[in-house]
């Protein structure tokens, strides 16, 4: 259960003076040794990136041969001040991966230390510009998506789990957590059964599922419609990535407040970290390697469309 930590995040969020150095503090003060928080400036103000490493007894961070997760919290801003006050609808993605690192992080001080690293990363914005966007506005961002990737996405990430919300559409009608299929150099894979087996675990529910196309795996900035940035990690990386998607029944905008719902921000970060557990192990497999293999000798890279 972490539902406690979700809170905690929440409140030290929802906040109009928060930035990277705070909640750098924050997580020193509760026993995380490495973390970082790097401010960028773009042409509609700026924003702290933060990143995050909780060290694995195998993980390749002590010399070990454990692969590493990467969980990245995918938004526009946590808000769009001065248009609206408080949390935003878009900032649950921020959330629910700072908790899960918190959580880790708990759980690494207390002596329950994973066999893999994990690396979180994610940004601080609580002034974001907004974006219009048909069925609902987005959130944007003072900075683009190049840069977004550049300081979230790591080379050493052997697979990545993009938390965003994804509320704004008529795609997905179901309030909580939904995962998509696996994405890697371009290709839509199957579904991870491992990964919708763990969701059914944490959840106690059926598993949800929902759908991308090939316009949601191109970069933004393209002119091509995308169901919102979840798995734009995935156009900086060979890494194989899936969306962790914190849904609702209703179609709620990005920049929304009073729409964050705690116990779905905390399914993403439990489901974040049961994940992490059995990767390190090498327990939970996102993609067939064979047959990706297969479709590059028959098919041929599809690169393109990371472009």
């Amino acid at each position: 259960m972490i539902l406690k930590q979700a809170i905690d995040i929440y409140e030290l969020l929802d906040d109009p003076k928060i930035d990277g150095e705070k909640v750098v503090d924050f997580f020193t003060k509760n026993g995380v040794k490495d973390i970082n928080s790097t401010r960028i400036s773009g042409d509609k103000g700026y924003t702290d990136f933060v990143k995050i490493k909780i060290p694995g007894i195998n993980g390749k961070s002590q010399g070990g041969y454990a692969p590493t997760l990467g969980v990245v919290g995918r938004l526009g801003g946590i808000g769009a001040r001065p248009d609206v006050i408080g949390m935003v609808s878009d900032g649950d993605g921020a959330v629910a991966a700072l908790t899960a690192a918190y959580k880790l992080g708990i759980m690494s001080d207390k002596g329950d230390k994973l066999n893999g690293d994990v690396i979180i990363s994610t940004h601080i914005c609580p002034n974001a510009p907004t974006l219009e966007h048909n069925p609902a506005p987005f959130m944007n961002s003072p900075v683009n998506m190049y840069t977004m990737n550049e300081n979230e996405v790591e080379s050493k990430m052997d697979a990545i789990l993009s938390i965003d919300t994804t509320k704004g559409n008529k795609i997905v009608n179901h309030k909580g957590v939904a995962i998509s299929p696996t994405v890697k150099e371009g290709y839509i894979l199957k579904l991870s059964y491992d990964l919708l087996e763990i969701l059914e675990k944490t959840s106690g529910e059926k598993g949800v599922t929902f759908p991308i196309a090939m316009q949601d795996i191109t970069p933004y900035g393209n002119g091509i419609s995308h169901i919102n940035s979840i798995l734009q990690p995935s156009t900086a990386t060979s890494s194989p990535v899936v969306g962790v998607a914190i849904t609702t029944e209703s179609l709620v905008a990005g920049c929304d407040t009073g729409a964050s719902h705690i116990e779905d921000i905390s399914l993403a970060a439990g489901f974040a970290i049961e994940v992490a557990k059995a990767f390190g192990k090498n327990n939970c497999s996102f993609y067939d390697e064979d047959e990706f293999k297969k479709l590059n000798e028959i098919y041929g890279s599809m690169t393109k469309f990371q472009k």
